[in-house]
């Protein structure tokens, strides 16, 4: 027998996150707590960071990593993406000044454990935003970037990057990215 989870709404979800020592995802009603990173991740989601917030640097691009809340009303879902960039003026949720509803970018490092809901259920609730324009997965485990960029209303091209000199190049700014600079200071673990 399966134990039913209690249903929270929204503002009790937020009440107990801003107290909380640990991080939890709120899927419609649902309070999922998530997982820790490793280095891997940690390192990859950080070079991403960091090569979009310095070449973003006095343009009106806000980039944040990893602990900064987004709302997506449709889908009633709060979660924090890896790397998310947002352009001009930050919109947050109805009387929150913590969890923005505007991104332009968002990036996730795959895991084992999230790798098919990232790819899935969650870009599916991503693509109701209507200021989302572009998602990079990046594969922690190998050299693999996908990439989907919008082009029109309901349409979005797919990208892949695999090879170490291979460039990223964002569609909705001007950006790139080596996959070498991605993936800098990362250990893969080798396959015997």
């Amino acid at each position: 027998m399966q134990l039913q989870q209690p249903h929270h709404s929204p503002t009790e979800y937020l009440e107990l996150e801003v107290i909380s020592e640990y991080r939890h995802e709120y899927i419609d009603g649902q309070i999922i707590p998530m997982t820790g990173g490793t280095p891997n991740h940690n390192q990859i989601a950080g070079n991403f960071y960091a090569a979009l917030n310095f070449a973003l640097k006095r343009q009106p691009y806000r980039v944040f990593i990893t602990d900064q809340r987004l709302w997506i009303p449709k889908k009633k879902i709060h979660t924090y993406p890896d790397v998310m960039v947002v352009a001009g003026s930050l919109e947050f949720s109805e009387g929150r000044k913590d969890t923005i509803t505007n991104p332009l970018i968002i990036a996730e490092v795959l895991s084992k454990s999230t790798r098919n809901y990232d790819i899935d259920e969650k870009f599916a609730a991503y693509r109701t935003i209507p200021s989302f324009q572009e998602y990079v997965l990046i594969d922690q485990y190998k050299n693999h970037v996908e990439q989907y960029s919008k082009t029109d209303e309901k349409k979005w091209i797919f990208s892949e990057h695999e090879d170490e000199d291979s460039i990223l190049i964002l569609s909705s700014i001007e950006f790139q990215i080596s996959l070498s600079d991605i993936y800098d200071k990362v250990e893969f673990e080798t396959q015997e």
